[in-house]
């Protein structure tokens, strides 16, 4: 992901994802949940993700996953713009867009990313 257009234009491609308001800024969601968020910093964007997850990710690639105090304990990580993990994370977004999906959808789509 270069940009944070390149990230809404990633997540928009999976299936139901819609713009809505997420703390007033227009963000991809599925099933009225956020995917990704534009990050506070200028060169990362925000991935939903859980705990256990999100550990592994910072410990494996630095580079590319990190956090600030303002999202430490939070179901979330910073993911840099330009980062050579991209085919990861887009599985990443597919694998949110996965976990907040309806059972059929997740059956329509396939195993879980």
């Amino acid at each position: 992901m270069q940009d944070w257009n390149a990230a809404i234009a990633y997540a928009c491609t999976l299936p139901g994802v819609t713009m809505a308001s997420y703390y007033g800024s227009p963000v991809p969601k599925h099933n009225g949940k956020a995917l990704i968020a534009p990050g506070r910093e200028p060169d990362s964007f925000v991935l939903m993700i859980g705990q256990d997850e999100k550990a592994v990710l910072i410990d494996t690639d630095p580079n590319s996953f990190w956090e600030t105090d303002h999202y430490r304990g939070w179901p979330a990580v910073l993911v840099r713009y330009g980062s050579a993990a991209g085919e990861r994370i887009e599985a990443l977004i597919a694998r949110r867009w996965w976990d907040v999906a309806k059972k059929t959808e997740r059956a329509a789509f396939g195993p879980r990313p």
